[in-house]
């Protein structure tokens, strides 16, 4: 989920080494022309074809594993009152996101927005959980582990680009993205928690299968923002290396 931008990013980068040295073409690299009519077509072969690569990550670039994903962490009020329950997320890892698939890509020209939506079958979510205040009528503070697995995810990537001189060099820059989530199916849980109270430990599970879907929504400004400064960081530190001289062929 968390790799869209990148992915496209990481696609296009590579393609500027198609400039300089053909003959030298990492083996995770598709190649494409802008001169190709189909060059839209292309660019979705080349995200296709760097999945492999994406799950463990690529060193002479700089890109972290993409199996799994970390987010730091996000917290949430799931009842409202002065005893409210609320849960705090941390060290959040996600799997699954390299295992997409390219629904729609359209390219903005000359800083027009673009949008890529892509498709990923199912989720995993781990993470270190706390909790406080009183979930139903049961005092529920403490700690655990929590996972979630989210099937039919559905993702879209809108955003603006610019570009600044350097160097003699055209540089593009990621300026502002949004991203918007859509999720099928949640199943959430948690495990350890609460010194190993399965009252309370139950009690908790029973509420996140049966509100599996109001507990995502209350994530979801927070996940997509953190999302989309991740993709921002890390498409930018990628794209900050190649001109755009080099991105744009023939």
């Amino acid at each position: 989920m968390v790799v869209i931008l990148v992915i496209a990013s990481v696609a296009l980068s590579q393609l500027a080494g198609v400039a300089i040295a053909a003959e030298t073409l990492p083996p995770y690299i598709s190649q494409c022309r802008w001169s190709d009519p189909k060059v839209t077509e292309c660019f979705v072969h080349a995200m296709m074809h760097i999945r492999p690569w994406l799950a463990q990550g690529i060193p002479e670039i700089n890109l972290p594993a993409a199996e799994p994903f970390r987010l730091n962490e996000l917290s949430l009020s799931l009842t409202t009152g002065p005893n409210g329950y609320r849960v705090h997320l941390r060290d959040i890892d996600l799997y699954g996101a390299s295992n997409f698939s390219v629904s729609r890509l359209r390219l903005g020209e000359n800083g027009g927005p673009f949008d890529l939506q892509i498709r990923i079958p199912s989720l995993r979510i781990k993470a270190d959980y706390t909790s406080s205040g009183v979930l139903i009528i049961i005092p529920a503070s403490g700690k655990g582990s929590f996972s979630a697995l989210l099937g039919g995810v559905n993702a879209v990537v809108r955003g603006t680009v610019s570009t600044a001189p350097r160097d003699g060099k055209d540089y593009m820059r990621v300026e502002k993205l949004n991203v918007d989530l859509k999720i099928k199916d949640v199943n959430m849980g948690i495990k350890r928690a609460f010194n190993n109270n399965a009252i309370l430990t139950e009690a908790t599970n029973l509420f996140l299968r049966s509100n599996g879907h109001e507990v995502l929504e209350a994530m979801m400004p927070q996940l997509r923002l953190k999302i989309a400064e991740v993709f921002m960081g890390l498409a930018n530190s990628l794209l900050a290396k190649v001109p755009v001289q080099y991105l744009v062929r023939d």
